[in-house]
């Protein structure tokens, strides 16, 4: 038997446990999420946020899947604002266009997460210069906009802030076909440090989530099945994150838990190095 076989066999976690309930950590505050159509870590992302108590805008390049992840949310949190703002974060107009509707909109803004971004599997000698320039500009170009237009939002209300912003293990880890993703998860990791140090000047945390693996459907459409159940494996759960369980890590990054907290990348996994 397997070493991953028998840890699958033993842990208690190899099931995936029951979303844990919110707790009120993110009450009252201010949440812009970037990518939360559809479903995957930025849909999760804003439900957990509205499950802390915030109020919330999404955003997403795509209008219909943008408005049928507003309604779903609306639907289950009637009493708090749910917000869309379609946004193309390759635009720097429409990226600072949505701070401004968003601060518009939520009153303030209190925290921004950076979900945004686009994978891929092509190896380094098939891959061509659209392909790499794309998924750089989407993951890292994005990610450099938002937050951005985020510090200078926050710069002049003088109220803080926090930002999170979405990285990978892959920016750590190798992994075949993935030298773009990597690189931009690489430079998220960069970004979050460097501009955590600059921001620290006027009370704003920036820190980053490195996910290993997460299941959603989305996933699917760009990763093989045989690749995901390979990845899974080697975790030493035996399975893949749950959206949720990553979406949690999003909202302590946010919230008072982690006011000491910032130029730091956390990663999301239970592999064993």
């Amino acid at each position: 038997m397997s070493e991953t076989t028998v840890a699958q066999n033993r842990s208690p976690l190899a099931t995936a446990p029951e979303e844990t309930p919110g707790h009120g950590l993110l009450l009252g505050r201010k949440v812009v999420v970037t990518a939360a159509a559809g479903t995957g870590i930025g849909f999760a992302t804003a439900r957990r946020a509205l499950l802390e108590g915030a109020d919330v805008v999404i955003s997403d390049w795509h209008e219909r899947r943008l408005g049928e992840a507003r309604d779903k949310l609306a639907s289950e949190f009637g009493d708090q604002t749910v917000g869309q703002v379609v946004c193309n974060v390759q635009e720097s107009a429409e990226v600072d266009a949505l701070i401004s509707a968003a601060a518009g909109e939520l009153g303030r803004i209190d925290v921004l997460v950076n979900n945004a971004g686009l994978g891929g599997e092509t190896p380094v000698a098939d891959m061509t210069d659209d392909e790499w320039d794309r998924v750089l500009d989407i993951t890292l170009n994005g990610t450099f906009r938002a937050t951005r237009a985020a510090l200078r939002y926050f710069r002049a209300v003088e109220h803080g802030g926090v930002i999170v912003n979405n990285a990978s293990v892959l920016g750590w880890r190798a992994q075949r076909g993935q030298a773009h993703y990597a690189a931009a998860k690489a430079g998220v990791m960069a970004l979050t440090r460097c501009s955590a140090v600059e921001a620290a000047d006027f009370g704003v945390r920036i820190n980053a989530i490195a996910p290993s693996i997460a299941k959603h459907p989305f996933l699917a459409k760009v990763t093989s099945d045989e690749l995901l159940d390979e990845l899974a494996s080697r975790e030493a759960y035996g399975r893949a994150a749950e959206v949720w369980e990553v979406a949690a890590t999003i909202a302590m990054l946010a919230s008072d838990y982690t006011t000491y907290l910032t130029g730091e990348v956390v990663s999301i996994s239970s592999q064993r190095a």
